[in-house]
């Protein structure tokens, strides 16, 4: 990517919008708590004036994102416009939620895409076979990148000292008694993923369960996502998952490669 010349920078900086940003950060301190929230409590969550947070839910109460009884606010089911406007124009989704959905039928298994946000992956999309009950991980859903197989797909296409970088900014924090947290062994784990194209993390994000994931490439190579298939670890082995579920999960990635652009 062209680096931006000095004045580009100064430019971009005098366009920021200080309220849109505020406006923003407000809203997304509600999914810290499951239910509605005080004035008091989302300016202190979003670290804004109390006046602040006051004018700001106004706002988008008149725009409909918030709904108030005068003293508890919540979101209203509208912020999900925010969501479908994504998932609509995200071409990669387009592609690839059929191939997840062969996917799934075919093996009779979850299968999930997911991307790199900051520290994380979120998952957007995901396919599951009618016998499977589907509960979890769905669309939205966020998980540290360093302990998920596709979050070690994705990071695999940074070069080496760029993931020691990464891991460097990230909290390793143990999810389940098998997360790995060190730094170097986790630098190894991802390069060596990277070589043999693949990822199997087994329990490291969720007690009983395992998952193996595949990059997803674009037409040059260039990796933008990762798929994945899991399972309970009473059901399938990590070998059943290397030669049942890898090949198939393989195929579904080189298949949309040349439509992703």
């Amino acid at each position: 990517m062209p680096k931006l010349k000095r004045e580009d920078r100064e430019e971009r900086a005098t366009d920021f919008i200080e309220s849109l940003d505020r406006g923003l950060r407000l809203l997304q301190t509600f999914g810290a708590e499951p239910q509605p929230m005080t004035l008091s409590d989302l300016a202190k969550a979003a670290e804004l004036p109390r006046a602040t947070a006051r004018r700001i839910l106004f706002t988008l109460e008149r725009a409909g994102f918030v709904a108030t009884d005068g003293k508890l606010f919540r979101l209203t089911p509208r912020v999900l416009l925010l969501a479908s406007s994504y998932l609509a124009s995200n071409h990669v989704v387009s592609v690839l939620q059929p191939a997840l959905d062969r996917l799934s039928s075919e093996a009779q298994e979850i299968s999930s895409m997911a991307i790199l946000d900051g520290n994380d992956v979120v998952f957007i999309a995901r396919a599951s076979p009618t016998r499977i009950f589907s509960s979890g991980i769905d669309i939205g859903y966020r998980l540290p990148a360093f302990c998920t197989s596709v979050g070690r797909v994705l990071l695999s296409r940074l070069a080496d000292d760029e993931v020691a970088a990464a891991l460097d900014r990230m909290e390793l924090a143990p999810l389940t008694p098998f997360t790995v947290t060190d730094k170097k062994q986790l630098l190894k784990t991802i390069v060596a993923d990277r070589a043999q194209g693949y990822s199997l993390v087994d329990r490291e994000a969720e007690p009983g369960f395992r998952s193996v994931s595949v990059p997803v490439r674009r037409y040059d190579g260039a990796i933008i996502a990762a798929i994945n298939m899991g399972a309970h670890v009473d059901r399938v082995s990590a070998e059943e998952m290397v030669e049942k579920l890898l090949p198939r999960l393989r195929e579904a990635a080189a298949s949309v490669k040349s439509m992703l652009v």
